[in-house]
């Protein structure tokens, strides 16, 4: 997996039927494939180490 960049927006895929996908904004690179530090739409903030199910996109231009 590639790496992400601060302010781009990880999408983690569920891997079961049902689970939701779960969007947040990378604000910290500590390595170069992670962990992150990211804030999900609620405010929580964590240290999150994605895994295969993740994908990296531009946050949309009205941030």
């Amino acid at each position: 997996m590639s790496g992400g960049q601060v302010g781009q927006e990880i999408v983690i895929h569920g891997r079961v039927v049902g689970a939701q996908v779960r969007v947040a904004v990378i604000l910290a690179v500590h390595g170069p494939d992670g962990p992150y530090r990211v804030r999900f739409p609620d405010g929580t903030e964590t240290v999150l180490f994605p895994g295969p199910d993740a994908e990296f996109r531009s946050a949309p231009a009205s941030r």
